[in-house]
């Protein structure tokens, strides 16, 4: 078991992970969450992918998350008749919903999304392809939207549009999406994303779903849109985790503030208890190149620094050239900034702060005691991760072993920052001389603590009962 990374991977899978063998290297070279993005493919290469990941990770012996990521409302353009056009600086261009879809050139474009022309105004600016190209509005008649373009350039089919400060009305969860809820429980998924999420009510609506179909996934809202923003303290409420998904997030709010946004999100999932993933464009050089450039070793240190839960690969694992590279670089330039984390604490524990459960309290007392005393491990008897996501929350270079016997709860906690998931079926009559025993030979046997070593053990009164964790001792290591 390798302790050694605190921070987590997420990978995308896609045509480059296809190849046999892929998966399975990504998996040994420290993939700990596989994202697939259902944009593309179809259920039945989604289901492949599943049990890639799954055959590697038993092979492995390695706990490894699977996180299905819906593709939301897409807002595009359509075609042109030649593919692409370029747009010179100046130029009037319109957008018309009522457009046949391959019938642009220079002059227009079709949309896919039909209801734009409601959601924009003359004096909008819209942004075309991640922000490459940006467009005036002037005016809007009927299904026509005619602007003038400020920043032109190269133009091709099917590019995203958004509208700069936020605003499209296009609900977060679209009929596809909800069929592929259904799909991702019946793949068995650990975590589901929700692409464009706006406020609550998007992220109730999806767990709705996936309590319809018996799914017990957690939900990811992707923060990517200026509403979510406004509404990130809603979301943080009900959500599990949340993804800082910086393309569109970029381009929506302007990329000078993407920076400051990051930090503030991370900051506030951290104190909400929830998991965060930092994600687009990590090491997007290495789509092409089997090595990362300085400034992106930089922006995944940053994100260490932060206190992210993970950090993400999208195209430069689902469509480069170097997708096992790309998850052995990030593992690198992981543990080399989590060696300037010592003594840095991401969730300050403040007097006046009042705990919501007996969890959360026992995980406080157990991250402050950890961080002073020299204590080897935590060790946290579970049956649903609860209480080490919480003592993951504050920082300790202690490692968090949850030791449980559920295998959703394994592959749950691979997403957790310092926390790893050791295989333990726990007697409800076992004494506890005995227990700590049973402890210990299994921390030994897989050499993760030496004799007389110091070891904080969390657990409950009553064995098999969810929420149940109501004491913390403190143990040393000894011989049977």
């Amino acid at each position: 078991m390798d302790t050694g990374r605190r921070t987590k991977i997420v990978a995308t899978l896609g045509p480059a992970t296809q190849s046999p063998g892929v998966i399975a290297s990504m998996v040994e070279s420290g993939l700990d969450v596989a994202r697939i993005n259902f944009s593309h493919g179809t259920t039945d290469s989604h289901r492949a992918y599943v049990g890639a990941v799954r055959e590697a990770a038993r092979a492995q012996d390695r706990n490894v998350a699977i996180l299905a990521d819906l593709a939301g409302p897409k807002i595009r353009i359509e075609s042109f008749a030649k593919g692409s056009v370029h747009l010179a600086e100046g130029a009037p261009f319109a957008l018309d919903t009522m457009l046949d879809a391959n019938a642009g050139n220079s002059t227009e474009v079709g949309c896919a999304y039909q209801g734009l022309p409601g959601d924009v105004h003359a004096g909008d600016t819209l942004l075309l392809n991640d922000g490459q190209i940006v467009l005036d509005v002037e005016r809007v008649q009927g299904s026509r939207i005619q602007c003038v373009v400020r920043v032109g350039g190269e133009l091709s089919n099917r590019k995203g549009l958004n509208r700069q400060g936020g605003g499209i009305s296009a609900p977060a969860l679209t009929d596809k999406d909800l069929q592929d809820v259904q799909n991702a429980v019946d793949l068995g998924v650990d975590y589901l994303a929700v692409s464009f999420a706006r406020d609550a009510e998007d992220i109730r609506r999806a767990q709705d779903e996936l309590r319809k179909w018996r799914g017990d996934a957690r939900v990811v809202a992707k923060i990517e849109r200026h509403e979510a923003l406004d509404n990130l303290a809603g979301i943080l409420a009900v959500t599990d985790a949340v993804m800082v998904a910086r393309g569109d997030l970029g381009v929506e709010m302007g990329y000078a503030e993407l920076t400051g946004l990051q930090k503030t999100i991370i900051r506030q999932s951290l104190a909400r208890n929830r998991v965060v993933i930092t994600a687009t464009q990590m090491m997007e050089s290495m789509i092409q190149n089997p090595m990362p450039t300085r400034a992106e070793v930089s922006d995944v240190a940053n994100a260490v620094l932060d206190g992210t839960d993970a950090v993400m690969l999208s195209a430069e694992t689902a469509a480069g050239k170097y997708p096992v590279k790309a998850v052995q670089a990030m593992a690198e330039v992981i543990r080399g900034a989590e060696k300037y984390l010592l003594g840095v604490s991401h969730r300050d524990v403040r007097a006046e702060d009042e705990f919501s459960n007996t969890e959360e309290a026992i995980s406080r007392a157990v991250m402050y005691t950890a961080n002073h005393m020299r204590v080897r491990a935590i060790v946290a008897l579970t049956e649903s991760g609860h209480t080490p996501l919480w003592m993951s929350r504050i920082r300790a270079d202690i490692p968090i072993y949850a030791f449980t016997r559920h295998e959703a709860t394994h592959r749950r906690v691979a997403l957790y920052r310092g926390v790893y998931a050791v295989p333990f079926h726990l007697k409800s009559d076992s004494l506890p001389q005995e227990l700590y025993h049973l402890i210990f030979d299994r921390l030994l046997g897989l050499g993760l603590v030496e004799i007389n070593d110091l070891v904080i053990l969390t657990k409950g009164d009553l064995s098999g009962v969810s929420g149940g964790t109501n004491s913390m001792q403190i143990v040393r290591v000894t011989h049977r």
